[in-house]
């Protein structure tokens, strides 16, 4: 980027932290079939919409997958504090029991603690199709100590640190990452609370973000803290072949893993005082896309794809902008695109009394190095880690679905 010696100078003064990368991923079209999975997922996808309807709890796959981010939501992570493979079943079947619950609305199962009149924060009952979940495995959960050391995703590891990463271990890791999002911010701090109360004992919070997404203003997708339209690009939920290949884990996998995913969470903070000073005009350059609209810098609107093919040099989006590291759209780099779903946070203010903003980024895999760790890689250095910087994090693996009222988290794993 231009004057970069400037922004340099400036960044000096503002920083607490430092750098770090923002990945933003695409995908292009593939012939569509007609799955449930598929159909479901065309009845709720909102195209970035945060007020589209929420998705059903039972399936080959996990409700807070495909939709896209809604209003509110909570990640969560947590370090069991329970042993042995017996302990982990009962913990997972006691998570879809009351996720399950909270889902279908009205009262959450007693956990056997105390009688507490109606839900306990929402009132008399709590309403019905109000919640999605995800529940995600960490990769210290795959030993021994679980019965489970064959059975581990084979890319499932600890999160890579990349260059300009400034990782706070006490924002990193945890053995189970629950995220829960809903439209209204009591739900989802109530389902919270009550996966909290019926599994003390088990697992205790390692740490927690909430986290929202902005109505689209004016129109098209939700815009992040950097105020640029977020999520514009991405597989199609509603195209199989293209979640069979970017997002649903496959080949080379164990069986049990077959509707799961690896799923990176990463908590990257927006240096939003310092980026308020730069011009748009270099802020557009720096992500490739205009700021009021969307469209690329190539011309069209918001969903247009960026023309490469007509501007080899980068001379109107540059080389090294955000969209043309993180997706170059060739042939070659298809692959490695990769679903994303993320959440703005504000955290308040540090401890030198600067804003605590950023984003939740969320990226869901078929493939961890082919994909999240193949495209971080190219964003190494990009100009935008001059405003934005990963403290935390981690990998985790994304449980398959839970088909019907019979089965649980993990069933096949656990079997």
């Amino acid at each position: 980027m231009a004057d970069l010696n400037r922004r340099t100078m400036l960044r000096a003064g503002a920083l607490t932290g430092g750098v770090g990368a923002l990945a933003v991923t695409s995908a292009t079209a593939a012939v569509a079939t007609t799955s449930a999975a598929s159909r479901s997922a065309r009845s709720t996808r909102g195209d970035g919409n945060p007020s589209r309807p929420l998705r059903p709890f039972h399936g080959a796959h996990q409700s807070g997958i495909l939709g896209d981010p809604v209003a509110a939501a909570t990640i969560v992570a947590f370090d069991l504090t329970l042993a042995g493979k017996q302990a982990l079943t009962r913990l997972l079947q006691t998570l879809t029991t009351t996720l399950r619950s909270l889902a279908a609305g009205g009262l959450a199962p007693s956990p056997g603690i105390a009688d507490t009149a109606g839900t306990g924060l929402l009132g008399p009952s709590a309403p019905a199709r109000s919640l999605e979940s995800v529940v995600a495995l960490g990769p210290a959960v795959f030993t021994d100590a679980f019965g489970l050391a064959a059975a581990r995703p084979r890319r499932l590891r600890a999160m890579d640190t990349f260059p300009n990463d400034q990782l706070d271990p006490a924002w990193c890791g945890g053995d189970v990452l629950i995220t829960l999002q809903g439209h209204d911010r009591d739900i989802v701090t109530n389902a919270l609370r009550e996966v909290c109360r019926a599994t003390r004992g088990s697992m205790q919070i390692r740490w927690k973000q909430d986290g929202f997404t902005s109505p689209p203003r004016p129109t098209g997708h939700p815009r992040n803290l950097l105020g640029f339209k977020d999520g514009i690009a991405g597989p199609d939920p509603a195209n199989d072949s293209q979640l069979e290949s970017l997002v649903w884990a496959g080949d080379g996998e164990p069986s049990w893993a077959a509707g799961g995913s690896y799923y990176v969470i990463r908590r990257i903070r927006m240096l939003v005082e310092f980026w308020d000073r730069v011009s748009t005009s270099e802020q557009e350059r720096m992500f490739g896309r205009r700021k009021g609209s969307g469209a690329p810098l190539t011309g069209g609107a918001e969903h247009t794809a960026p023309d490469y093919t007509n501007d080899p040099n980068g001379s109107a989006i540059p080389l090294d902008s955000h969209i043309r590291l993180a997706n170059p759209r060739t042939t070659k780099t298809a692959s490695s695109q990769f679903l994303r779903r993320s959440y703005s946070y504000d955290a308040g203010v540090d401890s030198v009394g600067n804003l605590d903003m950023g984003l939740m980024f969320g990226g869901f895999n078929a493939d961890l190095d082919r994909q999240f760790v193949t495209v971080q890689k190219r964003l190494a250095d990009e100009p935008l880690v001059d405003y934005i910087t990963p403290v935390g994090g981690g990998y985790f693996f994304a449980l398959p679905g839970v088909r019907d009222p019979k089965d649980f988290y993990g069933s096949a794993l656990l079997a």
